[in-house]
């Protein structure tokens, strides 16, 4: 009798772990399809950032009472070489001289500063 009491308390104990290993798998699939979940809530925030804005470049040349930008500059070297889509603009400046010298893709040309 002793024999079958062992074997019923083995038994016994050995029903619930195996209902608490078949529950465990559960819990697991559970946490499993909530994490997906999860990430997809942290990526919508990285989709917020924005670029960063860039700091407005200019450059002036003042000469003789008079100012003049980059940019205007290489607007009258691109319209004197006559160059419409030009691949390369160098502009040389000297004001000592007065000039303005150019080489539009492989046009050179000169004019006044002021």
């Amino acid at each position: 009798m002793a024999d079958k009491t062992i074997k019923a308390a083995e038994t016994a104990a050995a029903a619930p772990a195996e209902e608490k290993k078949a529950a465990a798998p559960k819990k697991t699939a559970a946490k499993k399809a909530a994490a997906p979940k999860k990430t997809a809530e942290k990526k919508a925030p990285a989709e917020k950032k924005t670029a960063a804005k860039k700091a407005s470049e200019n450059v002036y040349v003042q000469y003789q009472g008079a100012e003049i930008t980059s940019a205007d500059l290489i607007a009258k070297a691109k319209d004197a070489s006559g160059v419409k889509s030009p691949k390369t603009v160098n502009v040389y400046v000297k004001p000592e001289e007065n000039m303005v010298y150019y080489v539009v893709d492989n046009n050179a040309g000169s004019f006044p500063l002021v």
